[in-house]
């Protein structure tokens, strides 16, 4: 029974028992309590105690009426925090969230020990916003730049970033615009950038981007790669000389770009370069001497490890000897680290 009808009912009992015993016609009753009287039907004596108990009744359903009201309402505030929690951990924020009710602080307190990741692409609810986050963050995953306004992911997130780098496979143009200002930019999504524009742009635009960004060997091998593909518009012999100086190269690595240029340059070009780097890096002896080696300079071979130490390039010296002994070796089959 709803409150209003247990007043309405409540109230016609009252009606009727009074009617009833005022239709015995009881007469009056006094009623004296320290030193004051009252005198009323008794009829009026009869239903007071009545009135009373249906009076506290309302009192009581109202009460606790009230304190189910309040308790839903904290409930359903929780609840759209809860959502809004959950929409924050998809969009990896750290959002403080307060909640009414110790359930749902116990709940949103195992919550944010969680990652939370949603792997079924028909992913719904009610809420039309955490179906778009979802859907937004799942097109991220699969390789998707969102660019969404709305969609607002904190700059210094995983999921910012991979959206960035989304950006980045996505749109050259944006990659050498984050070349022109790296310092804007992770790490990561300028590397990325670095790579795609040596993949998809003339050796004309990366000349005027590559000393935005820091190289490590890795990119400089790639640039390298890049370059030896087309030298007509590549790198001087300073630009490289400079570039590997900056990179503290070794043996191995100078070996390494003179393979990379070997089968591109002409003759004079590679060794006019490896001679340039020979001459302000030992490092890159070695390699000069390989290069010299590939195209049967023996006699200048010999002319630079003639003045070097026993010790000293032992394997071209070999080389040398079983040259002169008529003992013909292919290069590859000598070591000369």
């Amino acid at each position: 029974m709803g409150f209003k009808k247990y007043v309405i009912f409540s109230i016609i009992l009252i009606i009727a028992v009074f009617g009833y015993v005022y239709s015995l016609e009881l007469g009056d009753y006094n009623v004296t309590l320290l030193g004051y009287s009252l005198v009323l039907p008794v009829a009026a004596w009869v239903i007071l105690p009545v009135s009373l108990l249906a009076l506290v009744t309302y009192l009581h359903i109202l009460f606790y009426s009230l304190l189910k009201y309040f308790k839903e309402r904290a409930i359903k505030k929780d609840h759209e925090t809860m959502i809004s929690v959950i929409k924050s951990n998809l969009l990896e924020k750290t959002d403080v969230a307060k909640f009414k009710t110790k359930d749902f602080r116990n709940l949103s307190s195992i919550l944010s020990q969680f990652k939370l990741s949603v792997n079924d692409s028909r992913f719904t609810s009610t809420d039309e916003e955490l179906n778009k986050i979802v859907a937004y963050v799942q097109d991220i995953k699969d390789g998707k730049f969102v660019s969404d306004k709305s969609f607002k992911v904190n700059e210094t997130t995983p999921l910012a970033n991979l959206n960035m780098l989304n950006k980045v496979n996505e749109q050259i143009d944006f990659a050498v615009d984050v070349l022109k200002k790296p310092e804007n930019f992770s790490s990561n999504v300028v590397r990325q950038s670095f790579e795609n524009v040596l993949k998809e742009k003339t050796m004309t635009t990366v000349k005027k981007l590559y000393k935005n960004i820091k190289l490590d060997k890795d990119l400089a091998t790639k640039l390298f790669e890049k370059d030896a593909a087309n030298n007509e518009f590549g790198f001087t012999a300073e630009e490289i000389l400079k570039i590997v100086k900056d990179l503290d190269y070794k043996k191995d690595d100078y070996l390494a770009l003179a393979k990379n240029y070997e089968s591109i340059l002409q003759p004079d070009q590679i060794i006019a370069l490896f001679e340039k780097l020979s001459a302000e890096l030992d490092e890159a002896t070695p390699a000069y001497l390989h290069v010299l080696c590939e195209y049967e300079m023996i006699e200048k071979v010999r002319e630079i490890v003639s003045v070097t130490a026993d010790t000293e390039f032992t394997a071209f010296k070999a080389l040398l000897d079983l040259k002169e002994a008529g003992k013909h070796y292919d290069l590859e089959a000598i070591s000369y680290k």
